[in-house]
């Protein structure tokens, strides 16, 4: 087969122009990621070959070859994993085949630094090599095929791939280095790599140096060491190779489960979350492996979704080495080993929470809204989650657990009050909180999707109810005849009702017909004149507004629209409600504060044109005198 040219798809095309004009301080760590993917590919095929013997029957040993030729001026990283053919070079080298390629773009600074380390954090290690070498050649032979082939690139937006000869399973990645880069060229230089960032790597790492090849890592499994003999460092090592990451593990988890079944565990949560976490294709990166055999990193009922952020892996010592994913699904010994994984890690949560609530903090605004599916989904766990979880609300810009809400709950305050919407800025300015606000009432700002929906599964906290702030059966009379009424505003919510705005309301109700459901005088506004509710037992307005997004809701529901009675223009529109020819007044305007309320609320008017067309006749009414 001819040499072929083919182009790289957009996000590689932007991966590689990063990386080339990177001035990323620790250029070293490509050497880390290529030894990483080496790794990998010998895991892949020591599990394969468990069925299949015959692909390692030539060469039985596994080992990872680093090269240096300087008169080449090249250094080869070389395994004999698995391989890869020619559609797999294509398409693992070409393309990034996998879910939030779109995300990653849209995440990108122009800071080089900063972007070279969401490349580490996505995922695609590989193209760090062009941050030493102006072009990187492939040579790669699949394990129990003949045909062997070439991927070569410059990392200027194209690359070819031809047949090739090789005479032995396996890949070796060949950097020609740029001209400044001969520190890699050097043994010393790679032992010291070797040894700072893949000393733990479960594979020999051999470097050959003449005639002389030795190994430079310990080439052991990390994970079955005692924790006491493991040093941070070791640890941070691993998680950057298991994880392909460039930051530091948040939390580990190191444990070893003793018993009726034994296993061990060694689990990360990162510091940041991958771009791509709420992908619906998003799946866990917790390897399983039997007695030190890389079997999977796609077992799918390993780890819940809710936890799909954790990076690791699990070493069983008693499931079957041949066992097929379909048949690990349905194993009662991997139900076991979830239910305990997910133990540990809310143990471990929860410890860290009370030990250091800032740190905590941080975490949950990282995976908070991923923990929170598992409020919506898994039952089992919804109360220690709950405890966990993290909000933030009206009393100010630290998060609060919902145990400190209920601390800080008004005397005559019987509910937990929250408003739902897509941000915080706007949930603050929100009129449906302002009668809350002036009764010094907290109100949890929710912005995360899934609060709507584990909101509709969870009635209650510690005997306290959860309640919309946004619904008419809102209630505040009670906290503010008990409470102490705060300022001024509380002083306006509690006046009373001018005279006319019981007829004014009416007239509203007429003019507005089936566009609302209902109107009536709020107890909640002190500030703006209107405000749109959801009527209990309706669909809450910011989850009707992402179902009808997501074409899961089709017919609008009608809502409730509350009216300030102490409000200025109501007051003048009471006013002028039974006076001869006020009546056209009140027609437009109700329609006007049915719109305005719909703008505050997040919603633009649905006609506007009849909306600029009643604003300029309010406006040239009020001019004309």
């Amino acid at each position: 087969m001819a040499e072929e040219t083919l182009r790289f798809e957009t996000e590689v095309g932007k991966i590689l122009q990063i990386v080339a004009n990177s001035l990323y301080s620790e250029k070293q760590v490509f050497l880390r990621e290529l030894i990483s993917n080496a790794a990998d590919a010998c895991d892949r095929l020591r599990y394969l070959a468990l069925t299949d013997s015959s692909l390692t029957k030539d060469d039985p040993e596994f080992r990872i070859t680093l090269t240096a030729d300087k008169a080449a001026r090249t250094l080869t990283v070389a395994d004999n994993g698995v391989g890869m053919n020619r559609e797999a070079l294509v398409q693992d080298l070409g393309t990034i085949a996998r879910s939030g390629s779109g995300a990653f773009l849209e995440q990108l600074s122009g800071d080089a630094r900063k972007d070279v380390a969401l490349i580490g954090q996505f995922g695609v290690g590989f193209y760090s090599a062009f941050m030493v070498a102006d072009r990187v050649e492939v040579l790669s032979r699949r394990a129990g095929e003949d045909q062997a082939w070439r991927w070569v690139s410059d990392g200027k937006g194209e690359f070819t791939v031809a047949e090739a000869e090789k005479p032995a399973r396996g890949t070796a990645i060949t950097l020609h280095l740029a001209a400044d880069e001969d520190e890699y060229l050097e043994p010393a230089r790679l032992r010291h790599i070797v040894s700072t960032y893949s000393n733990h790597i479960p594979v020999p790492i051999v470097i050959k140096e003449g005639g002389k090849i030795d190994t430079i890592n310990a080439a052991s499994a990390l994970w079955t060491r005692a924790r006491g003999d493991i040093e941070d460092e070791e640890y941070a090592a691993f998680y950057r190779h298991v994880g392909h990451a460039f930051d530091a593990p948040w939390m580990t988890v190191h444990w070893r489960a003793e018993g009726t079944i034994e296993y061990t565990g060694l689990l990360f949560i990162p510091e940041r979350r991958p771009l791509d976490i709420f992908s619906p294709e998003r799946e866990h990166a917790v390897k399983l492996y039997v007695r030190r055999v890389f079997v999977t990193d796609k077992c799918e009922g390993l780890v819940p979704p809710w936890l799909r952020f954790l990076r690791g892996l699990i070493d069983s010592e008693d499931l079957p080495l041949n066992v097929s994913r379909e048949m690990l699904q349905h194993n009662p010994m991997l139900t076991r080993i979830r239910n305990a994984i997910v133990t540990r890690v809310l143990g471990e949560l929860e410890k860290k929470a009370e030990a250091d609530p800032d740190s905590y903090a941080g975490f949950w605004e990282q995976f908070g809204a991923v923990m929170k599916e598992g409020v919506y989904e898994d039952a089992e766990h919804r109360e220690r989650l709950l405890k966990l979880a993290r909000f933030r609300s009206t009393a100010g810009e630290d998060v609060t657990s919902l145990a400190a809400y209920i601390g800080r709950m008004k005397p005559g305050q019987e509910a937990i009050y929250f408003i739902t919407g897509e941000e915080i800025e706007r949930l603050q300015k929100s009129p449906q909180l302002e009668g809350f606000r002036a009764r010094g009432v907290e109100v949890l700002l929710l912005t995360d999707p899934v609060d709507d929906f584990w909101l509709s599964q969870v009635t209650e906290f510690e005997g306290k109810p959860f309640k919309s702030a946004t619904r008419a059966g809102a209630d505040l009379s009670a906290i503010e005849k008990t409470g102490k009424a705060e300022g001024e505003d509380a002083d306006k919510a509690e006046a009373e009702t001018p005279p006319g705005v019981d007829a004014l309301v009416a007239m509203i109700r007429l003019e507005l017909g089936e566009a609302v459901k209902d109107v009536r005088v709020s107890e909640r506004l002190t500030d703006s004149p209107v405000c749109l509710v959801s009527d209990e037992g309706d669909i809450d307005i910011h989850l009707e507004r992402l179902l009808r997004q997501h074409k899961r809701f089709e017919d609008a529901v009608a809502r409730v629209l509350e009216v300030n009675p102490t409000h200025p223009l109501i007051a003048a529109l009471a006013g002028q409600a039974g006076r001869k020819g006020g009546g056209a007044n009140v027609a437009d305007a109700a329609w006007l504060l049915l719109d305005q309320a719909r703008i505050l609320g997040g919603e633009p008017p649905p006609d506007p044109t009849a909306f600029t067309k009643r604003l300029s006749a309010v406006m040239t009414r009020a001019m004309s005198g």
